[in-house]
């Protein structure tokens, strides 16, 4: 799946998960200026964040999860 053109925004979520943080805010700031079509989200988690698919799906994004390592899943978010 090749990236966007569009801004690209990375974030890692493990340490906040490792340290029992819920860090559905912190995504939630890091997409809001991603609006145009191509614009790119990449999460880092300890595992697959299913229900963030579907959060992130509703907003218009694609989805694309990798699994790196047993505890770290990669998942590249496309605007539609």
């Amino acid at each position: 799946m090749s990236q966007g053109t569009g801004k690209v925004v990375e974030l890692d979520v493990r340490e906040d998960i490792k340290n029992k943080l819920e860090p559905f805010q912190k995504i939630m700031n890091a997409i809001k200026d991603l609006k145009e079509s191509g614009d790119t989200f990449i999460l880092h988690a300890p595992f697959k964040p299913t229900p963030l698919l579907g959060v992130l799906k509703a907003k218009g994004f694609s989805n694309n999860p990798e699994q790196i390592a047993e505890d770290h899943w990669k998942v590249t978010f496309v605007k539609k």
